[in-house]
Parts: structure tokens; sequence; C-alpha cells
């Protein structure tokens, strides 16, 4: 069964152009702005659309300790399935920039309340820690966000 995670961007996002083949990042028109990001987390794809249009793909993707299921709780460390919406960035990161992801919602918050749980929060689309010497860490080690490499997210 394929998990998608669709994010409403909202014109946050802009796909900045002039990548070349050499540095494995898609090439993206200059100005070309996404208004939808969908994650196959199934796949470890992260797409972004303008329109109908996908503009850019990025694969092996990072995303929490446990990557199956629904994020429900925090500190469950899943990474949320459903229709999120790009709500902000976090200047003060401990992460190579940070797109808020405006999870929990409203049905989300309902189903943690009803366990006599928090949904927890604090869920972004970032790069690496900013501590780390390496491109890209090769395992899922968010506690819920989607990681790229620094490069990736800077493009997006």
């Amino acid at each position: 069964m394929r998990t998608k995670f669709n994010l409403f961007a909202c014109a946050l996002l802009a796909a900045c152009g002039s990548s070349n083949a050499q540095s494995g990042l898609p090439v993206v028109a200059e100005d070309t702005k996404a208004d939808l990001i969908v994650v196959d987390k199934s796949d470890r794809i992260l797409m972004l659309y303008n329109g109908n249009t996908e503009i850019a793909r990025y694969s092996a993707i990072k995303l929490g300790d446990v990557p199956v299921g629904h994020k429900q709780f925090e500190g469950d460390e899943k990474t949320p399935e459903g229709n999120y919406f790009i709500n902000g960035r976090n200047p003060n990161s401990r992460y190579h920039l940070s797109l808020r992801v405006s999870y929990p919602n409203a049905a989300d918050r309902s189903f943690a309340k009803s366990k006599g749980k928090s949904p927890g929060g604090d869920i972004f689309i970032h790069g690496q820690p900013n501590w780390s010497p390496v491109e890209r860490l090769t395992h899922d080690w968010t506690d819920g966000c989607i990681a790229l490499s620094n490069a990736e997210i800077r493009q997006v």
C-alpha cells in the first residue's frame, strides 16, 4: 500500500533553477514555484509540483525512526500521513533550513486527546543536522520530520 503525505506549499516554496546534472539535483527552471509537495513514504520520494506538472523529484529521503504508519502521538517518531500545509520556516533550526508542516490538524488533536495523549508537533521538512559533517545521514533518524540533503533543501 502506498503511503503519501501531501503538502500544499501556498507559494512559500520556490524551486530555484540553474541546477545541473553534475550536482545530482533536478534541473528546475528559474523562478518556477511549487504549489504542492507530495511525499511518498513507501518509496522515499519527495516530489514538487506546479499545478499538475512535476517539477522536481528527490529520492532517498529520511523519515522518523519509526517510518511506517501515521504519526499519532508525541514521541512516537512517526512521520505524519495526510494533507498538511507548509505554514512557516524556523530560522533558529538545529537543522539546515527547515519548513514547518501544519501537523497536527484538528483530527490529529482530537484523536490524541481521546486517548489522553498529546499529538506532538514541530514537524518539518529540513536538511541535515547543523553539526553533521556528512551531506546525508544514511538511516532514518528524525523524530517524525522529513530530511533531505542540504543541497536538496536549499533547492526546495
